[in-house]
């Protein structure tokens, strides 16, 4: 990408922990599919910081090396009160532009259910030459609570209208279909890249369900150039999805 270019490729990819369905843990498979997309920026989604089942690697920093690109993580337990069997475990954003900061906030849960988080960073974006911070934010819904994809929905609603004209763009695994209501409360704040029919993206060898999106605000900045989930069934339990946003 041209640093002042209006264009960013935004990929995300629930990557299994770098888990193919082979059952084989891969990091350079993974990279070299997200390398394939040439993104400008990557939301990742179930990434193993330090953790015993991964072989103790730090996987954001290796993938951020293996691709090239800047690193922000944020954690997520996978139980409340774990720390996923000595590690980390959360969400990952790669970016080719530089990052200004970053934040992690929990999302709600019930105990007893997952404990989720949503990564923000903000981004030193300058589209046409001029400074235009984007918000970046990278998250990954419960897949077993509704009333806690609802919650989620709602907080990511909050926080896009703390700053409502500000360029920003939320890519994850919602763990919810195009129909289902957690969607149709983030409409009400968001628009859905590809929106108008599903996608599916799970599971990856042979995808039924659409549980993988890119969504973007506010609607009037930006136009859906390309959309479209990768041809990708092998490298993790989802497939990854692709969107080129423009900055109208």
């Amino acid at each position: 990408m041209n640093p002042e270019g209006t264009r960013l490729r935004v990929l995300t990819y629930n990557i299994f922990i770098g888990t193919g369905m082979d059952k084989k843990i891969d990091l350079e498979r993974t990279a070299r599919v997200i390398r394939s997309a040439s993104p400008d920026l990557v939301a990742l989604q179930e990434v193993d910081r330090w953790a015993r089942r991964s072989a103790g690697v730090d996987q954001p920093a290796e993938l951020a090396r293996l691709t090239g690109l800047n690193m922000a993580f944020g954690k997520a337990s996978v139980r409340e009160g774990s720390d996923e069997r000595g590690g980390n475990y959360g969400n990952t954003i790669l970016s080719r532009l530089p990052i200004n900061w970053y934040t992690t906030r929990q999302l709600p849960f019930t105990p007893g259910f997952e404990l989720r988080s949503v990564l923000e960073v903000e981004l030193d974006w300058r589209p046409g030459g001029k400074n235009l911070p984007l918000r970046f934010f990278a998250t990954h819904f419960d897949n077993a609570s509704a009333e806690d994809r609802l919650a989620s929905a709602k907080l990511l609603v909050q926080l896009a209208n703390q700053r409502p004209e500000a360029p920003s763009v939320l890519a994850g695994d919602l763990n919810a279909v195009p129909s289902s209501e957690p969607l149709g409360v983030l409409r009400q704040a968001w628009q859905v890249a590809g929106d108008g029919q599903e996608h599916p993206t799970f599971p990856a060898d042979n995808p039924r369900r659409q549980l993988d999106y890119i969504l973007f605000r506010p609607e009037k900045r930006w136009k859906v150039s390309e959309f479209r989930v990768l041809d990708e069934g092998a490298a993790s339990d989802h497939r990854p999805v692709l969107a080129v946003l423009e900055l109208l």
